[in-house]
């Protein structure tokens, strides 16, 4: 069998792999409200229900670590989640740009909007979120990251 995404979103398998970078938190100010290392791996399995899996492990400067993995199934032609921290959906709107529209589980209210924007060179790839809540725009994370 085949991911079924390689015929529906063909341009979003070019993100498997390992991808390091930083997440910075901004608020509406432009002050940098959290800042940690980030390294996420991005699998698209060829067998079963799930077309997506992703690993996350955060690393902050005083040592704190956060490790989470989390998978998608193809739903309408998008890969949905349903985790303990989100829930929604997220499509190849071009070759070279991905959305995803996520509620938060964890934060009553909130939900974000998320761009994952792939270089040219596919080596390199940019993400920034807008995170709602109750309507209105309160922060937003910016995010670089490169092939390893």
């Amino acid at each position: 069998m085949t991911n079924p995404l390689k015929k529906i979103m063909p341009n979003t398998l070019e993100h498997e792999g390992v991808w390091v970078g930083e997440y910075q938190y901004i608020d509406l100010a432009g002050n940098i409200t959290d800042r940690h290392k980030s390294r996420v791996e991005c699998v698209f399995p060829d067998d079963g229900d799930v077309v997506y899996i992703q690993r996350n492990h955060f690393t902050w400067d005083d040592g704190r670590e956060h490790k989470v993995e989390f998978s998608g199934i193809l739903r309408d032609d998008r890969i949905w989640w349903d985790t303990e921290t989100f829930s929604g959906w997220g499509w190849q709107a071009s070759p070279r740009l991905f959305l995803l529209e996520l509620d938060r589980k964890d934060l009553p209210g909130a939900s974000f909007l998320e761009a994952i924007v792939m270089g040219d060179d596919q080596q390199q790839r940019v993400r920034t979120w807008h995170w709602f809540k109750d309507a209105e725009c309160f922060q937003r994370t910016l995010c670089n990251e490169a092939r390893l």
